[in-house]
């Protein structure tokens, strides 16, 4: 079994039940960064959620990376 696969999470936006499934990597991330924000992961999806066009999961995706890179760039410029 691969355990990158796809996930399927059972979250609450606001109140309401639905169901997320994303790879395993960025369920591992979004975690990651729930908790250097000090927010539930129910949290962070409701906040990204709110800000999306289009599907959740490509949305919970989008910003994981954003956040990945944001992070990279930021050690970079402390390092120049």
């Amino acid at each position: 079994m691969d355990e990158d696969g796809l996930k399927k999470r059972s979250v609450d936006i606001d109140g309401h039940r639905t169901s997320v499934s994303i790879e395993a990597p960025f369920w591992d991330a979004l975690r990651d960064i729930a908790a250097r924000k000090n927010v539930s992961v129910n949290q962070l999806i409701a906040t990204i959620d709110k800000a999306r066009d289009g599907n959740l999961s490509s949305a919970i995706r989008v910003f994981v990376l954003r956040e990945i890179s944001s992070a990279t760039d930021a050690r970079k410029l402390g390092s120049e």
